[in-house]
């Protein structure tokens, strides 16, 4: 019943003008779309991006001249965050504009068996996104807006499926975080058979042109998300073995696989832009593009390294800023000055209210994200007070239970095992080695009561105490680049 009742509702606010924010609350919208032809929307989403991946964040190991054009055409974010360091929270949190602490989905689904030696026992949470949740695709659905789904969806098995939550076409998404390979045949929805010569992010692009192909002529929103780079790290040989010799001794980024699906990812985005300027319809198409976490390090008990996020510390699975800040993209054309960049702290909680109000709908307060809108248009930055994070989990790349805070430019970690917190200035100490805890104690408080006022705020779901914990057992696999920082 709650599925039809969200479908009643939709249908009613097409003909009343009115849009429901996700907590299921009328808020007035604007039913009228912009002068000339509506605004296409594309949203890139990379599985496992670093934020140092990309040349034009940095990167000399990796070639990405598609994505460097397309930071040169838009504009670009240094301080943008994921707002979880693990996949299926931060696809929630980008569908309905709310914090995974709000949505009590803050793990990747099905998450991870418990640790029995761990301190604290991880909270049970969603494994699906919950239908009653107004998704991007269903509040565009009532301006008219056809929707895509290509690429990965892991917020739900049969019956959550994308086609359920406002999509039109579901290519490719099913409850799985990663394909069994990336060479065919392959067995997911539209993308069944072929041959061990195809490779699976080219045929997700394939479709993306399909489908901007029978929909030139009327507004849509395409979400492309990658099943790159995630593991299993698999490439094509050629592109292997180009890295293989381009990559040096010294260089920070090392493996020549996760080098070559990084092209992979670029050769796609080159091909979208050209396909859409082929249909003429680029110059009214707006593109974002970023990660669902920060770059995976470390996974289980591997030793080499699969990227490098450094200046930033740790990566996927940790609260560091190399698990959760993300490169972000994001080309308006005609509206954001080519080549701009911006510093404003953004998070992906603040994509559904950036693509409503770019589509003619505002999402108002019932969301936990900002419309990006002012500061695309380089008018100032919208009213934000702070960020948070709430990942009562361990990771498999060796992160704990720990929710976090930033404001302005520091950060504070707290880690719910022992309460520790560790409280960081990003503008002098990116790379977080410097714990200032001890010595800016009103500092540490105010962020901590911050912290724990938000949580009681959204509801957050907390970790409880494993009364079979023994320390003598407990896991030591964590690397030097995860301990925790001592007082500097």
């Amino acid at each position: 019943m709650q599925k039809t009742n969200r479908r009643d509702f939709l249908e009613q606010a097409a003909v009343l003008g009115l849009l429901t924010g996700p907590t299921g609350r009328l808020a007035p919208g604007r039913q009228a779309l912009p002068q000339g032809r509506p605004w296409n929307l594309i949203l890139i989403l990379i599985d496992d991006m670093g934020w140092r991946d990309l040349g034009c964040f940095g990167s000399s190991s990796y070639l990405t001249p598609h994505i460097d054009r397309l930071a040169r055409e838009g504009m670009r974010f240094t301080d943008a965050y994921a707002s979880a360091p693990v996949c299926s929270p931060t696809r929630a949190s980008i569908m309905t504009g709310k914090y995974p602490a709000r949505l009590h989905l803050t793990d990747w689904i099905p998450g991870r068996k418990p640790w029995p030696s761990s301190k604290l026992l991880a909270p049970g949470f969603e494994q699906q996104l919950p239908h009653p949740e107004i998704t991007i695709a269903e509040g565009l659905k009532v301006q008219g807006y056809v929707s895509a789904s290509i690429g990965k969806w892991h917020l739900g098995g049969p019956g959550f499926y994308p086609d359920s939550q406002g999509f039109s076409l579901n290519i490719g998404g099913t409850e799985r975080g990663s394909p069994r390979s990336y060479f065919g045949p392959f067995d997911l929805p539209g993308i069944q058979g072929g041959s061990k010569d195809d490779y699976i992010t080219e045929r997700l692009t394939d479709e993306a042109d399909k489908f901007l192909e029978a929909n030139r002529d009327r507004p849509f929103f395409l979400y492309l998300p990658e099943f790159a780079v995630h593991i299993p790290r698999q490439a094509r040989e050629a592109a292997v073995e180009k890295y293989r010799n381009r990559i040096k001794p010294g260089d920070a980024q090392q493996d020549p696989v996760y080098a070559a699906m990084v092209e992979s990812v670029d050769d796609a985005v080159g091909r979208l832009t050209r396909k859409l300027e082929e249909l003429k319809i680029a110059d009214r198409t707006v593109i974002l593009f970023t990660s669902d976490n920060g770059g995976l390090i470390y996974e289980g008990n591997a030793k080499r390294p699969v990227t490098n996020n450094a200046p930033l510390r740790a990566g996927k699975g940790h609260l560091y800023e190399g698990g959760i800040r993300v490169p972000l993209i994001l080309k308006w054309p005609g509206v954001t000055p080519a080549g701009s960049l911006s510093s404003f702290p953004v998070s992906s909680i603040d994509f559904l209210p950036t693509f409503f109000e770019i589509a003619g709908t505002t999402a108002q307060a019932q969301v936990d994200g900002i419309s990006l809108v002012p500061v695309l248009r380089g008018i100032g930055g919208p009213a934000r007070d702070a960020l948070f994070w709430h990942y009562p989990h361990y990771a498999n790349q060796g992160g704990t239970p720990s929710g976090a805070v930033r404001k302005g430019e520091y950060k504070l970690i707290e880690f719910y095992e022992d309460g520790r917190a560790e409280l960081f200035n990003l503008a002098q100490d990116i790379g977080e080695q410097k714990n200032l805890a001890a010595r800016a104690p009103e500092k540490t408080k105010e962020l901590g009561a911050l912290l724990r006022e938000w949580r009681s705020s959204v509801a957050a779901v907390m970790p409880t105490e494993n009364p079979g914990y023994d320390p003598a057992k407990a896991d030591q696999g964590l690397t030097g680049a995860e301990r925790p920082t001592p007082e500097l």
